[in-house]
């Protein structure tokens, strides 16, 4: 069974994808990234503040698919300049702390004129 998830609380994707999609145990977070719920504006800040803000996001999104932060097993992060990874380490740090999902991280051109951080996630929740 595939289940599309749409997380109350956050603005509906604007573009032809699901906050996340359920199959099986296994719980796909599409990349986020500063969005202000309250708003529907990117939250524009330091990295450290993006990020925090992202992974707010994130979960928000996977207590709508019955899942919690300590639950992801994989993250994809993307930041505009790579430099900027020891702030966005240390934000990533306080929400993943013993938790330690495995982890990729590269520089990539951001959608948002402006953004810092992009960040997907799987996780899995039999």
């Amino acid at each position: 069974m595939i289940d599309r998830i749409t997380a109350p609380g956050l603005p509906s994707p604007k573009a032809p994808y699901s906050h996340a999609v359920k199959a099986g145990g296994f719980i796909y977070v599409s990349g986020q990234v500063s969005l202000d719920p309250a708003t529907n504006q990117f939250a524009f800040g330091t990295v450290a503040e993006e990020t925090r803000r992202t992974i707010e996001n994130i979960k928000t999104i996977l207590e709508a698919a019955g899942a919690g932060i300590e639950d992801v097993v994989k993250c994809a992060v993307f930041l505009s300049d790579i430099r900027d990874f020891a702030e966005m380490n240390a934000v990533y740090d306080e929400f993943f702390g013993s938790a330690k999902p495995a982890r990729t991280t590269v520089q990539a051109a951001l959608p948002g004129k402006g953004l810092k951080v992009e960040i997907d996630c799987v996780a899995y929740k039999p």
